[in-house]
């Protein structure tokens, strides 16, 4: 099996209902009322996204709201499956992700349980977890808060626990979406010295920012989104110029 992410024609589609049925009622009258009907909507994210992020990489993707960047974060990371295509992962790869706020939280757990929930959910043991549990609140700076109910935390605190557990998991790949922004300016400046110490110990960083500074210095190649297709995929800064050509 090859050491880089492999993503070969992969498409994902949501379906969006309109006007929901809920009740055998509501879906009687529909069958004479066309405005009480239940509607069917298929929505393509993604659209034969083919790519190879190589081992040690550092790949970006950006592109407008609403592109897919973050759907294709959530099937790298496997929290979505493909409707079509293959994604092709390395062999023993472990993957730590900070792609939403929340995600492999339990709201109403403590910052300490969610830390030994979200580790167990890696494969680690309790020994493991409790020897790394240090490195994690030093990390996020909220010693003072890890007996405190997850549903209290700021948006801010959801980013500082989420990066810091997933960078002390030790992966082999870290993917990280645009939520590192509701971060203050100083912990912004720890992460990405963290990515950057990262990307020289020769992991693979898949990395979604509008940024367009910070793609161009951390990133060794970029993919251009647009409506869900892949529109270009290579050099920094060949790419922030596609991308913005697409804003005009």
């Amino acid at each position: 099996m090859s050491d880089s992410i492999d993503i070969v024609n992969l498409s994902k589609a949501f379906t969006i209902r309109h006007n929901r049925s809920n009740s055998l009622k509501s879906k009687f009258i529909g069958l004479f009322h066309k405005r009480y009907r239940e509607d069917v909507e298929k929505f393509w994210a993604l659209r034969d996204i083919t790519l190879a992020i190589q081992a040690g990489e550092s790949f970006g993707v950006i592109g407008r709201n609403g592109s897919g960047k973050s759907t294709l974060l959530r099937i790298i990371a496997g929290i979505y499956p493909p409707s079509s295509g293959q994604i092709r992962m390395p062999k023993n790869s472990r993957v730590g992700a900070m792609i939403e706020l929340g995600v492999g939280f339990h709201p109403e757990l403590t910052g300490r349980e969610n830390i030994f929930l979200g580790a167990s959910i890696h494969g680690l043991c309790r020994k493991e977890i409790e020897a790394l549990y240090p490195a994690i609140v030093e990390f996020s700076e909220l010693n003072d808060f890890m007996d405190t109910t997850m549903k209290n935390y700021s948006s801010g605190m959801h980013a500082r626990l989420g990066f810091a557990l997933a960078i002390n998991l030790n992966p082999s790949i870290l993917i990280v979406d645009e939520v590192l922004a509701v971060g203050d300016e100083e912990f912004q400046r720890k992460c990405q010295d963290t990515m950057n110490r990262f990307k020289a110990q020769g992991k693979t960083i898949v990395f979604v920012s509008h940024d367009a500074g910070q793609v161009a210095k951390l990133c060794d190649r970029v993919c251009v989104l647009d409506h869900g297709k892949q529109k270009f995929v290579g050099k920094p800064v060949v790419a922030l110029d596609e991308y913005h050509k697409l804003l005009h």
